[in-house]
C-alpha cells in the first residue's frame, strides 16, 4: 500500500502557506491606502511651506513600512534580503533634508508603490479568499478520486504516482508569488540608482582623500618650515659665528659650536617628529599590535587594549595598518584633551576580509565632527580606503568610534 500523502492534504498545505502571505497583505494594503492620502497631504502642505518639517519624517516612516514589505517578500520567495540604502534624513538643515526627500529615487519608488499595494493587495487577498471554498469543493472531490486511482495503479503496476496540485487550490501559491514578485520589482532599487549612489560615494570619499592629503602636506610643510628648517638656519648662523671668532676667541667659538651641537640634536628631534607623522617607525618595526600598545602606554588616560587576530605575527597591508594606527592615535589624543574621561578602551579584531577597530571612553561625550575635533579627518582617512566609520557621542557620553577597513583576508 502506498504511503504517499494524499494530494488534497498536500494541496491544502501549500495553499495555506501561500494564503498566509496573501492574507497579511490585506491589512498592509489597507494601511497603504491610508498612507497614500497621508503622503499626498504631506506634499500639499509642503507646497505651502508649513508642512516642510513633516516631509522628512513622512519619508522615514514610508521607508520603514516599505522595508518591512521588502523583507516579507524576500522571505517568501526565499531570496536574500539586503537593506535598501536611503539618503540621510537626520542631522542636516531642514532645506537639505527636504532636498534629499525630493531627489531620492528610492523615496519616489516607495511612494508610487503605495497606491499599487492598496489596490493589488486587496484584490489578491480577496481573490485568495474566494478560491478557498471553490478549491475545497472542487479539489476535495477531484483529488480524492485521483488519489484512489493513483493508489490502485501503484498497487497493480508499481508505478510512481504523479504529483497532484489540484485545480483551484494550485492558484494560491501563484497569487502569493506574483504579489511578492511585484513588490520586489517595485521596491527594489534599480541598478542605475545603485551605480549612481556608488559613484557619488566614491566621488565624495576620493575628494575627501585628496583634501586630507593636501592638508597633510601642508602640515608637513608647516612643521618643516617652523621646526626643523628654523633650527637648521639657526644652526648655520651659529657655525658662521664660530668661524668668525675662531682665531680671536677660541673659547667663544667653542661655545658657539656647543650651541650648534644642541641645535643639531633639536633639529634631529624635529625631523623624527615629522617622520613619525608620515609613517611611524614603530609601526614598521613592531607591527600594529606593538604600535597600539605604545600609544596606549603614552596616553594621558588609562587605556585597556584588546587585540584579536592581529598579534599573531601576520602583517596587514601597510596602508591598512597606517590608517588604523592614525585613527587610534587621533582618537586617544581627543580623549585626553576633550573628553574628560577617566578610562578608555581600544579593541582591534579581524573579520572575514576586514579589520575592525573600536575606540571608546567614559567621558562626557558631545563630540562634534564640525567642531575641529579631528573626527572629520578620521572619517575621510577611512573612506579613502573604502572603509566605514560609525561615530556615536551623545551629550553625557560615552563616545564610541567603530571603524571597518577592508583588508582582503
Amino acid at each position: 500500500m502506498s504511503t504517499t500523502p494524499a494530494p488534497l492534504t498536500v494541496a491544502v498545505q501549500r495553499s495555506w502557506h501561500a494564503s498566509r502571505y496573501v492574507f497579511i497583505g490585506i491589512p498592509i494594503a489597507l494601511f497603504a491606502y491610508v498612507a497614500t492620502f497621508l503622503v499626498v497631504a504631506a506634499l500639499l502642505f509642503a507646497v505651502v511651506v508649513i508642512g516642510l518639517p513633516a516631509l522628512p519624517e513622512a519619508a522615514k516612516a514610508l521607508h520603514r513600512f516599505a522595508e518591512f514589505e521588502r523583507r516579507r517578500a524576500a522571505a517568501y520567495l526565499g531570496v536574500p534580503f539586503r537593506p535598501t540604502p536611503h539618503l540621510p534624513l537626520d542631522g542636516d538643515e531642514l532645506a537639505e533634508r527636504v532636498r534629499y526627500v525630493l531627489t531620492d529615487p528610492i523615496v519616489r519608488r516607495e511612494a508610487l508603490w503605495l497606491p499599487f499595494q492598496a489596490v493589488a493587495g486587496n484584490v489578491v487577498g480577496y481573490l485568495a479568499m474566494v478560491l478557498w471554498p471553490v478549491g475545497l469543493l472542487v479539489d476535495g472531490i477531484a483529488l480524492t478520486v485521483v488519489h484512489l486511482l493513483d493508489r490502485r495503479a501503484t498497487d497493480e503496476y508499481g508505478t510512481t504516482p504523479p504529483e497532484r496540485r489540484g485545480l483551484a487550490l494550485r492558484w494560491h501559491p501563484v497569487l502569493a508569488a506574483l504579489s511578492a514578485s511585484w513588490t520586489r520589482s517595485l521596491l527594489t532599487t534599480p541598478p542605475s540608482a545603485e551605480l549612481a549612489e556608488r559613484v557619488a560615494q566614491l566621488t565624495e570619499s576620493r575628494a575627501g582623500a585628496v583634501e586630507a592629503h593636501g592638508a597633510e602636506l601642508r602640515r608637513i610643510e608647516r612643521d618643516l618650515h617652523d621646526g626643523a628648517q628654523a633650527r637648521i638656519v639657526a644652526l648655520s648662523m651659529r657655525i658662521g659665528l664660530a668661524k668668525q671668532v675662531l682665531d680671536q676667541d677660541p673659547a667663544a667659538a667653542r661655545q658657539r659650536l656647543e650651541e650648534a651641537q644642541d641645535g643639531v640634536d633639536a633639529a634631529l628631534a624635529e625631523l623624527r617628529h615629522v617622520v613619525r607623522g608620515i609613517h611611524p617607525p614603530i609601526l614598521t618595526d613592531r607591527g600594529l599590535a606593538g604600535a597600539v600598545r605604545a600609544l596606549a602606554a603614552d596616553s594621558a588616560v588609562p587605556v585597556a587594549v584588546e587585540l584579536d587576530g592581529v598579534d599573531d605575527g601576520l602583517r596587514l597591508p601597510a596602508a591598512i595598518e597606517a590608517a588604523a594606527y592614525f585613527v587610534i592615535a587621533e582618537a586617544l589624543t581627543n580623549i585626553g584633551k576633550h573628553s574628560g574621561a577617566t578610562a578608555a578602551r581600544v579593541r582591534i579584531g579581524r573579520a572575514p576580509g576586514a579589520l575592525l577597530v573600536a575606540i571608546g571612553d567614559d567621558g562626557h561625550g558631545g563630540a562634534d565632527e564640525r567642531g575641529g575635533s579631528g573626527l572629520v579627518g578620521i572619517r575621510r582617512r577611512i573612506a579613502a580606503l573604502d572603509g566605514t566609520t560609525r561615530i556615536s557621542s551623545p551629550t553625557g557620553g560615552p563616545t564610541d568610534i567603530e571603524v571597518e577597513l577592508p583588508c582582503g583576508s
